[in-house]
């Protein structure tokens, strides 16, 4: 029996570039980088080089990582607490929370320098503020503190579209605003399906979730409600010519699948295997909308004129980059 314990496999400890790497939350990252570069595609700009999206592909998850680090620097004292995430680097005693804290730190200066003289200034204070949203409104302020937290801190994970909209256009159009839109409701159902399924952690650690405050039945109408103002939102550029048939019938059919799931969760009793089903789902969702939208300018059919677009190009935030198009040209 001694033979069979000496023999036992030891699971090796992950290596301290594989911790670095998981400070970020790559598979988070990767969803915020589909929401980037798809909206470079479909601004009044034309279509993005791609040198512009790689600068803004590495940049952004340099800034989306140190945000994410940051947040777990922050959080290491829940993370400890909690099933999921008492294995991340700080909690587990692998990386000390200095080294993190200055890690994330270092990765939004490199971002931000990145953002400015590759791609344009006005993309570099954006994406600056979707990190500083996320820090100091979301994680600090109010996670702890607030059932409505994803909700309103969710809301800087709406930034992503915004900064690849500007990096393109060098301002923040109607249009920039209308994907922000998009993410800001697809939010909470998304984040709440995830939180019914680790109501226990979330309680443990203290952390006023939806599920935790309210109940049950008051998150998943809440999820209901929030998913009939998306949908509508997400097939209006089809309805009024911004985007194509392409773009229409995608939307349509996820939209669908979506809403289908939510009314299944709804009417069903207590917490099933269909809430894990929609979490999963809705990463898959966003993915492919925002997809769709690059995707549509490529089809050969199915658009009207395009002067409505236009439309959504006037300027809210006064372009900031330079005159002779050098928003998007090849560095």
């Amino acid at each position: 029996m001694a033979d069979a314990v000496a023999e036992s496999p030891v699971i090796p400890s992950p290596s301290l570039a594989a911790d670095f790497v998981t400070l970020t939350k790559p598979r988070i990252i990767s969803l915020l980088l589909v929401t980037t570069i798809a909206p470079m595609f479909i601004t009044p700009a034309g279509l993005p080089t791609w040198s512009l999206v790689g600068w803004v592909a590495l940049a952004g998850y340099l800034m989306a990582g140190g945000a994410n680090a940051i947040n777990m620097w922050f959080d290491r004292d829940i993370d400890d607490q909690m099933s999921r995430t008492r294995l991340r680097p700080i909690p587990s005693g692998r990386l000390s929370p200095r080294v993190a804290l200055t890690f994330g730190l270092s990765l939004g200066g490199i971002s931000f320098a990145l953002f400015w003289t590759m791609v344009n200034p006005i993309s570099a204070w954006l994406a600056l503020s979707g990190l500083l949203f996320y820090v100091m409104v979301y994680t600090v302020w109010l996670k702890r503190s607030s059932p409505q937290n994803i909700v309103i801190g969710g809301a800087a994970g709406a930034f992503p579209p915004v900064v690849g909209w500007a990096a393109m256009t060098g301002s923040v159009d109607l249009g920039a605003l209308y994907l922000f839109a998009i993410v800001f409701y697809w939010t909470p159902p998304h984040f709440w399906a995830l939180a019914l399924n680790k109501q226990a952690d979330y309680r443990k650690a203290g952390i006023p979730m939806m599920p935790n405050i309210h109940g049950v039945p008051e998150t998943k109408r809440q999820m209901l409600l929030y998913t009939l103002m998306l949908i509508p939102l997400t097939l209006m550029p089809a309805v009024i010519g911004i985007q194509g048939l392409f773009y229409g019938v995608a939307a349509t059919l996820l939209g669908a699948r979506f809403l289908q799931l939510c009314w299944v969760i709804y009417k069903e009793d207590g917490v099933t295997p269909t809430t894990w089903r929609l979490y999963k789902y809705s990463l898959s969702y966003l993915a492919l909308l925002f997809v769709a939208m690059a995707v549509d300018r490529w089809v050969p059919f199915g658009h009207r004129a395009m002067t409505q677009q236009v439309e959504l190009g006037a300027p809210v935030v006064a372009d900031l980059a330079p005159s002779d198009g050098a928003a998007h040209t090849d560095h």
